[in-house]
């Protein structure tokens, strides 16, 4: 039975597991959560009813949280690129990353996407003002760590590149990346040019209309 993934193309974190699949080629099937797939739907909510996607199905196992998916791939379906190195600690410095992306880059732009979507304009505007205060330090904090740099962990692309992606994507239509961080910025315009990460974002297009912030008309 071929690899099953249940996402959706504009939701960061399946963006994340399908640029490690990319990444490797390999083979899966991808089953869009939607409301003209309600098969689907019902199929990942009886797998996970923590209602949390992506999921990705291997036979009869069913893999969630996004790190641990792509471990999972480096584990079961290895492919050329390796993701998490093999040096334990170079993994744990990966590992971090892939962690503080999630935590202080996304999860930070997730305050203003919350807010937005309740339609109360000062809710909206708390949301954005937390997003930006916590963005700004985590965008500080990267400017130096990614200096000199070509990918978040070195001169390998990793795990911690497949989370940076969609974050920094996202965060900066949330709160924009300013000239004090020039690093940052070529870092993500190297991101974007990525052939895994460039195929997520085309394959998302369709679906800008849906930001509750507004999607800028740029990337």
């Amino acid at each position: 039975m071929a690899l099953a993934l249940y996402g959706h193309p504009f939701s960061s974190y399946t963006q994340k597991v399908l640029i490690a699949l990319y990444e490797n080629g390999t083979p899966f099937e991808f089953r869009c959560i939607g409301p003209d797939t309600p098969q689907h739907s019902a199929e990942w909510l009886r797998r996970w009813p923590l209602r949390k996607f992506p999921l990705l199905v291997d036979g009869e196992r069913n893999i969630t949280e996004t790190s641990i998916i792509i471990e999972y791939l480096q584990l079961a379906h290895p492919g050329p690129v390796q993701l998490l190195p093999a040096a334990p600690m170079d993994a744990l410095d990966v590992r971090f990353l892939d962690r503080f992306f999630d935590l202080h880059v996304m999860n930070a732009a997730q305050h203003a996407v919350d807010g937005a979507l309740t339609g109360d304009q000062v809710k909206r505007q708390e949301g954005l003002a937390l997003s930006k205060e916590k963005l700004e330090r985590a965008y500080a904090w990267l400017e130096g760590q990614l200096s000199g740099r070509t990918w978040a962990a070195g001169a390998e692309f990793t795990l911690a590149d497949c989370a940076s992606a969609p974050s920094l994507f996202y965060a900066d239509w949330t709160h924009r990346i300013s000239d004090a961080f020039p690093a940052l910025s070529a870092y993500r315009a190297r991101l974007l040019a990525r052939p895994s990460f460039a195929r997520a974002v085309n394959e998302a297009r369709p679906f800008r209309p849906n930001f509750p912030l507004g999607a800028p008309d740029r990337d």
